[in-house]
């Protein structure tokens, strides 16, 4: 069974970085796309950041530029660097991963979600 464990969210201000980190068990990095998700209060889910089998990123337009996202395989973690954080950034962020379906830029992602990181960009 996959299973995601994100941490790293707090509360920032403005203009401020964050790096999120996320340990993932139950899937194989070599054959799978893994990604970084957030959900705002009121809001669906989103696909902000996304990372595949061999290495190419991909971004929201609404965070390119200032999100970074990256793994290391052999730790079975994917991290999301954050900077130039909003108050629209505030949401609860997700990692998830599987097969990347570059015609659609998305990822169709694992039915097993963690219990994700609390951002809170506030002054």
């Amino acid at each position: 069974q996959v299973q995601w464990v994100e941490s790293g969210g707090g509360l920032v201000q403005p203009g401020g970085s964050l790096r999120l980190s996320c340990a993932a068990s139950g899937i194989v990095f070599s054959r799978n796309a893994m990604g970084w998700y957030r959900q705002a209060p009121g809001k669906q889910r989103e696909l902000l950041a996304a990372v595949t089998s061999d290495g190419d990123t991909h971004y929201a337009e609404s965070v390119k530029g200032r999100f970074t996202i990256s793994k290391d395989s052999a730790k079975h973690m994917v991290y999301l660097q954050m900077s130039s954080l909003k108050p629209e950034d505030t949401a609860v962020y997700y990692c998830n991963g599987g097969t990347w379906h570059e015609q659609i830029g998305a990822i169709a992602h694992s039915d097993s979600w963690g219990q994700g990181t609390q951002v809170t960009v506030s002054s």
